[in-house]
Parts: structure tokens; C-alpha cells; sequence
């Protein structure tokens, strides 16, 4: 008895549900006739589909233009196939070098190997490679390079959305040579007018040992010629069980073809021995191409707040003369 109730139940459900249904489609709607109602409001929503995509297009096309004129670690990573980077820096300011700073860093691609290998040079490669602006550093970081590298790349994107590499090379300081490793990962998502990346980059040094970088970041456009972009990232060490964590709040001025502005405020600090801010940093960056698309100045004034001064703050000034040079100039 209680089986047959359930059936009515179900049964007087089921015959509400298409009763409704019925009054909700107008008399003598068919199987074709509720096709074409599908297929009507797809056509509405294929204007908001384009426009869509026409804005995320420009998001992607924005902020790759900002990365190229800063020639920032994105443009290094991911824009180019081939890019020659060197950079002459002076800093002035308590616990900066009273020198000028030579570093650099080239990736050339190797065409005979379907697009996907690449041979780097560069400074400091085991400092984490994280895409983000390197101006606003800790003021006892604005040093010579230490150590050199020399790599093979293989490289794997698809256009906008994902991006992978795995590199393999040896590491020279001074007399001493050491092999290392590393692989990246990177997804991107639009959301109207959002951008959302994903990246986590694992790698091995015989001086560091294993450890990890994990970075998550948002962008956004506030106007034709600002971008806003927000980037969080942590690096991690198997041999100390310590995370170094950075915050950095940007946005990117465009004033000219020839000249951008970007103001950043960061966070920098670790997880151990507690987890604490070693660091704030603010900072403004003028941004000046010099000659053509490959010679830029850079002159940024910034206020540094360490953990060893109580956080007070500490001026520094940086001026970097960079010579670019990539597959676009």
C-alpha cells in the first residue's frame, strides 16, 4: 500500500510539473518550436558574447603592452620567444650599494626545434622568477649579481590561456659549477573584466635545495590608460620549512608612446622563525624610453619600512638604464 502511495505521489508530481510547463509555452508549441526558442536567445546573447570577448581581447592586449614597455619578468617568461635584457642600476640610499649594479638575462629562441626550445643566460637564477615588477625589492637585495646561469627551455603555451616550461642548466659562482632544474605552470582566466592567473613554479638548486613558488594574480583596467593589478606570491624552501611571502598592490599609467608612471605598495615578509612583515615598501617608477623600443630609463623614488629599523621609514632612490631587446623591435 505505501509503495502505491509513493507511486501517486510521485505520479500527481510529475503531471503538476508538465501541467506547468504547458502554460508556460505558448498553444501548439512543439519539439522544433522549443529549438527555435533556444536558439532566439542565443541570438540575443550573442551581442553580449562579442562584446565580451572584445573587452577581454583588449585586457590581454593592454597588459601585454605594459609588461613589453616595462620589461618586466611576464615579458620574459611568456611574451617572447627571443628577449636580450641588460639593466645598469644605481641605487642611493641607506644600506644600498654606492655602485653601479650590472645584471642581464637572454632567452634565444632555437628555431629548428619546432618552436618549443629556448637557450637563457642570466643573473641570480635561483632568485624566484615570479613575473612581478623587481623595482620594489628589500633595500639589501639592490646588489651585484652573485652567480650566472646557462639553460635549455622547452616551452609550451596555448595562446592566453596556459603557458609551460621546463628548464635545465648549470649555475657558475665564481670557480664553482652546480646543476639545477625548474618547471613552471601557468593558467590565466578572464571574467569580464577581471583577469585571474595561476602560477606555480617548482625547482631544485644544489645551494637551496627543493622549493616551490606559488603566485596568484588579478588585473584589471580602471581607465584607457591605467591598469590595475594585484599579485600575491609565496616561495618556499624544503630545507628551511620557510615561506617568503610578498603582497603587491600596482597600477600602471600609460602618459605617452614614450613614458609610463607605475605606483606600487608591497608587503614582504616570511614564516619563520613566526610569520611576520620584514618589510614595506612604496614606491612611484618613471619609465622613459630613451632611443626607439629597446633603450629605457628608469628613475624610482621609494620609501622602504624595515623590521630591523622598528619599520621606520628609509628613502632610496633607484635609476636603472635598460637596453631590450626582443622579437617586436
Amino acid at each position: 500500500m505505501s509503495a502505491d502511495i509513493s507511486n501517486s505521489r510521485i505520479f500527481k508530481c510529475a503531471f503538476l510539473l508538465l501541467s506547468g510547463l504547458t502554460l508556460l509555452l505558448p498553444p501548439g508549441s512543439s519539439g522544433a518550436e522549443l529549438a527555435d526558442l533556444s536558439d532566439s536567445q542565443d541570438d540575443l546573447m550573442t551581442p553580449v558574447d562579442t562584446q565580451r570577448d572584445y573587452l577581454s581581447g583588449k585586457l590581454v592586449e593592454y597588459a601585454k603592452d605594459v609588461d613589453r614597455f616595462f620589461g618586466d619578468d611576464r615579458n620574459y617568461l611568456e611574451s617572447n620567444k627571443s628577449v636580450l635584457q641588460l639593466d645598469i642600476t644605481r641605487a642611493i640610499g641607506r644600506g644600498a650599494e654606492r655602485r653601479f649594479v650590472l645584471s642581464g638575462r637572454a632567452k634565444l629562441h632555437l628555431p629548428s626545434t619546432e618552436k618549443r626550445m629556448n637557450l637563457l643566460l642570466e643573473s641570480n637564477p635561483d632568485q624566484p622568477v615570479t613575473g612581478e615588477q623587481t623595482q620594489a625589492t628589500p633595500i639589501d637585495q639592490v646588489v651585484a649579481p652573485e652567480s650566472y646561469a646557462a639553460a635549455a627551455r622547452y616551452e609550451n603555451a596555448v595562446e592566453n590561456r596556459a603557458h609551460y616550461s621546463a628548464d635545465a642548466g648549470i649555475k657558475f659562482q665564481g670557480l664553482n659549477t652546480s646543476p639545477f632544474a625548474r618547471t613552471r605552470g601557468r593558467y590565466t582566466l578572464t571574467l569580464d573584466a577581471w583577469r585571474m592567473k595561476a602560477a606555480e613554479t617548482l625547482f631544485w638548486f644544489n645551494t637551496t635545495g627543493v622549493g616551490s613558488t606559488t603566485e596568484l594574480e588579478f588585473e584589471r583596467p580602471i581607465s584607457d590608460p591605467m591598469l590595475f593589478r594585484a599579485n600575491s606570491n609565496a616561495t618556499w624552501l624544503r630545507d628551511t620549512g620557510n615561506f617568503d611571502l610578498r603582497q603587491d598592490l600596482s597600477v600602471y599609467h600609460t602618459l605617452d608612446e614614450r613614458s609610463a608612471l607605475l605606483y606600487q605598495a608591497s608587503a614582504i615578509g616570511v614564516s619563520q622563525p613566526v610569520s611576520q612583515a620584514t618589510e614595506y615598501v612604496l614606491l612611484m617608477l618613471y619609465r622613459y624610453r630613451l632611443h626607439r623600443d629597446w633603450i629605457f630609463l628608469e628613475l624610482s623614488p621609494q620609501l622602504h619600512y624595515p623590521e630591523p629599523m622598528n619599520y621606520r621609514p628609509s628613502p632610496l632612490f633607484v635609476m636603472r638604464l635598460e637596453l631590450l631587446l626582443d622579437e617586436s623591435n
